[in-house]
């Protein structure tokens, strides 16, 4: 199969979604690619803290506190690590996106081939910030924009489930709108 009926297929293989999420980019530059990855933002190592049972009731009310205690201080390290990373300083813009890639209105055009750092907070459930990076395939000039489309590069399965979770629960919200 050549190179043009590859790329058809994978746009018919996720689902796509318009919504409008905080977002921004940047070019990489090229002594950076070789190490880029797809992330996502604040996640916390929690270590599972299991009360010790059958030794007595403050053992238990005690192991239940920590676990309460190791929640609040996850919230609080994640919440930290956004602030910092700048996820919630983000401008809202209105973005096309699905589980291959994602498509946006820029004021200037960029070469194709270009590879971007794309920050996003996906909001339904609970927000996930996540850096994903993607490879300019169309840049066309649209009145006073261009009409920019990417193409994921180096993410792993992961990053895309969390997207693609996203884009079905906006599709369900979008239906069930609809049903009213």
């Amino acid at each position: 199969m050549d190179e043009a009926g590859e790329e058809q297929i994978q746009r018919r293989e996720y689902s796509r979604v318009d919504v409008y999420i905080p977002f921004d980019y940047r070019i990489v530059a090229d002594d950076e690619k070789c190490h880029i990855q797809a992330r996502i933002s604040g996640n916390t190592a929690t270590s599972d803290i299991r009360p010790v049972q059958n030794i007595g009731d403050y053992d238990y009310i005690f192991g239940e506190w920590l676990q309460i205690l190791n929640a609040k201080l996850d919230t609080i390290i994640r919440l930290m690590t956004l602030q910092r990373e700048g996820y919630f300083g983000l401008p809202f813009k209105t973005i096309n996106i699905s589980g291959g890639g994602m498509s946006f209105l820029l004021t200037k055009p960029i070469p194709l081939g270009e590879i971007l750092e794309i920050k996003i907070m996906l909001t339904w459930n609970q927000p996930v910030a996540m850096s994903v990076y993607g490879e300019i395939t169309k840049s066309e000039k649209q009145l006073d924009k261009y009409f920019t489309a990417v193409r994921y590069v180096h993410m792993d399965s992961s990053v895309r489930d969390e997207i693609i979770r996203f884009v079905f629960e906006r599709e369900r919200e979008i239906i069930r709108e609809k049903r009213r």
